[in-house]
């Protein structure tokens, strides 16, 4: 897990432990894939192509988890709260969300403490847009 860069010792980042860019971009895909049939959650997305959402979730994730920093370049501070505030997300979109996203981490076959660590911060981030009641 460690590599030798410019003459120290570094640990790689989450990112490229559990495969990089390509990791990334099948967990999103696979869980738009669950977000494109669900009823509660597809009216979330005005777009009627789920395909700039999608890019934008995988590029946030890449950066967050120590990937290249391309979301902030593109689209500035992540600023999540404010993004989701026009949707009404509440308990049953919570639960929905991580519905397709369990479904989409089991996809991915990591091992189990990378597949916790990505969960635990799944299911914290999915707590933290709920902002009605319902």
């Amino acid at each position: 897990m460690n590599e030798i860069r410019r003459g120290t010792l570094q640990e790689q980042t989450f990112y490229e432990q559990v495969g990089g860019e390509e990791t990334f971009r099948r967990l999103v895909h696979r869980f738009y894939e669950g977000v494109a049939e669900d009823p509660l959650l597809r009216p979330m997305y005005p777009e009627e192509d789920l395909g700039p959402a999608e890019e934008r979730f995988t590029l946030f994730l890449i950066q967050y988890w120590g990937g290249p920093t391309t979301y902030s370049e593109n689209r500035g501070h992540p600023r999540l709260r404010m993004r989701h505030a026009p949707f009404a997300v509440d308990r049953a979109a919570h639960d929905a969300w991580l519905k397709h996203m369990r479904a989409a981490l089991d996809d991915l076959g990591l091992s189990e403490e990378h597949d916790r660590t990505l969960w635990n911060y799944l299911t914290y981030a999915a707590a933290s847009m709920v902002n009605t009641e319902g």
